[in-house]
């Protein structure tokens, strides 16, 4: 195993092992813990007690980050007509429809979010092996298969994120940057945590929110106080 850098170990010392902390603790130290040579991503990752296996446990959701998540989002739409001309004017990063899907179906997934109008779903769902394993594949569930794909170009690019458990009872999603305020990124982690709790399945026993740590690129974990959750 690769040994830690002299940063990593220096940060990892202002965590103390023993001990959870609040969201606000815990965006102080992801500002204090990051690197000072990039712009670090905040990051949050979480084991919940549901089994995925099972439709009605499955988590999946979206939710608008009051401050954005830092970075511009890259969007792509299958769409056509004037839903299409409607996606470029919100700022589609690309917007096509036989020919977005073959560059797609060749490999092509240099983008965050893809978007897709319901007409164009039964040639989409085709890129199911290309997208479904990158978490790229538009569902209706998290608006990203919509009449107005333009509205969700918006939304995407004004900092809404996606997330979802994965087959081991993880999720993980995108608070924000260190360079944000503790303030903006208490405001983004509560807002994402709180959806998250609120979509609890009702057949999930026991405490749903195991285990809750915030971290950042390239930084030591800081675990979160999940009994408050």
């Amino acid at each position: 195993m690769a040994q830690k850098s002299k940063a990593y170990r220096a940060a990892a010392e202002k965590i103390d092992a023993d001990k959870v902390y609040t969201v606000a603790e815990a965006a102080r130290l992801a500002k204090e813990t990051s690197s000072p040579k990039f712009d670090s991503t905040v990051e949050v990752a979480m084991r919940l007690a549901v089994d995925p296996r099972k439709a009605d446990q499955m988590v999946r959701g979206t939710v608008s980050l009051p401050n954005g998540t830092g970075k511009t989002a890259r969007v792509i739409v299958f769409a056509q007509g004037p839903a299409a001309e409607a996606a470029i004017e919100a700022g589609a990063d690309e917007v096509g429809s036989d020919e977005l899907i073959a560059k797609v179906a060749d490999g092509w997934t240099d983008f965050d979010s893809a978007v897709a109008t319901p007409d164009m779903m039964g040639k989409v769902g085709r890129l199911g092996k290309v997208l479904g394993p990158r978490g790229l594949m538009p569902n209706p569930k998290t608006g990203t298969v919509t009449p107005d794909a333009a509205k969700a170009v918006t939304e995407i690019k004004g900092g809404k994120i996606e997330f979802r458990v994965d087959k081991h009872a993880n999720l993980h999603f995108i608070a924000g940057k260190a360079s944000f305020s503790e303030e903006q990124l208490v405001q983004n982690l509560e807002a994402a945590l709180e959806e998250v709790i609120r979509l609890r399945p009702s057949s999930a026993k026991g405490r749903y929110v195991q285990k809750a740590a915030v971290s950042t690129t390239f930084g030591p974990s800081i675990p979160l106080d999940v009994s408050v959750f």
